[in-house]
């Protein structure tokens, strides 16, 4: 698998490898027992390199924020191993998995209901400072402040509470938080979706800086195919729980392998009359199917117009068809 060939170059930050994350559905009311599994996950595997941006995209409901949280150990993995620097974090515990923490955090998609109501902003920030003794008293006051002035914010905010700040605030305010324990490794949850049009280039130009600045690494997590154009070094596409290709930035939007990517991209607005008018749109046919009952074989078989016997019957082998461009597709 991808996670393994390359695992032992020395540039790879992340590794993650067959990784599942299944939640248990349960019957009954004083003896529960379980009936089935909601698959939001099922073996993923893919790395990451210092210093770049690997974008995760796919419909709603396919995964994308499952893989991010399962990764930082905020859910804990049905099956697999997530490498952080070389340490596999499924099997790290108690305080060797806290101090780990510093190194990986992450950034929430929606910025009113990440931020606590009843913390002054200078807290919120300040708060893994303290957790990880790394300042005290005046000390985090004053790195607060930096912080602040850091994402573009007035250090003078820090007493107000998020109430009274703007969406596009209230997320600059997460990523001083996400940025305030000095981490190698960021997970950006879909950092812009809940933003005005207005604010979300600013905010991806904030991201942007900060990586430069930091050297810092990025799992950015989206559905808009064109911010994730312009925010990522390579890109994995994601359905209902897989991932369907992975290649770099141009190779897949150039020359996209897998027909669910093909779909995905014939969906996004060229900004050119004349190339649009020629293009040709496909549209999927059906649902998106259920986890909890995925399909046989090739979970896209169903809405596929390529797909033939094969495909429903035998899951199609995670390939590298040209270099660094892999896909899970028999007709690729």
């Amino acid at each position: 698998m991808i996670g393994e060939r390359k695992a032992n170059t020395n540039d790879i930050l992340v590794d993650v490898r067959h990784l599942k994350m299944h939640f248990p559905i349960t019957s009954g009311i004083m003896i529960q027992r379980q009936i089935g599994a909601v698959k939001a996950v099922d073996d993923v595997s893919f790395f990451i390199r210092k210093g770049e941006t690997l974008g995760l995209v796919g419909e709603s409901g396919c995964g994308k924020t499952t893989v991010g949280r399962t990764m930082l150990q905020l859910y804990k993995a049905t099956a697999g191993e997530v490498f952080f620097e070389g340490v596999d974090l499924c099997k790290t515990k108690g305080e060797t998995l806290r101090a780990m923490r510093r190194r990986m955090q992450m950034i929430f998609q929606d910025p009113y209901a990440s931020l606590n109501p009843r913390m002054t902003v200078g807290d919120i920030i300040g708060e893994p400072l303290i957790i990880h003794k790394l300042k005290r008293g005046r000390e985090v006051t004053q790195r607060v402040a930096e912080l602040l002035a850091t994402v573009g914010l007035n250090p003078y905010f820090a007493n107000r509470y998020p109430h009274e700040f703007s969406g596009g605030q209230r997320q600059r305010i997460g990523i001083a938080r996400a940025l305030a324990v000095e981490p190698a490794f960021i997970i950006c949850d879909e950092p812009i979706s809940a933003l005005d049009v207005s604010i979300r280039a600013q905010v991806m130009n904030l991201l942007e800086e900060l990586q430069g600045q930091y050297d810092l690494t990025y799992l950015f997590i989206a559905h808009d195919l064109s911010v994730v154009r312009h925010m990522s070094d390579r890109v994995a596409v994601m359905y209902v729980g897989k991932i369907m290709e992975l290649a770099t930035r141009k190779d897949l939007y150039e020359d996209p392998l897998h027909p669910y990517t093909q779909a995905l991209l014939s969906a996004v607005s060229i900004p050119d009359p004349i190339v649009e008018a020629k293009r040709q749109r496909i549209i999927l046919a059906g649902d998106v199917p259920s986890p909890v009952n995925p399909p046989s074989g090739c979970r896209f078989h169903t809405r596929c117009w390529k797909a033939i016997d094969i495909c429903s019957q035998q899951e199609p082998e995670w390939r590298e068809l040209k270099p660094d461009h892999w896909v899970s597709c028999h007709r690729a």
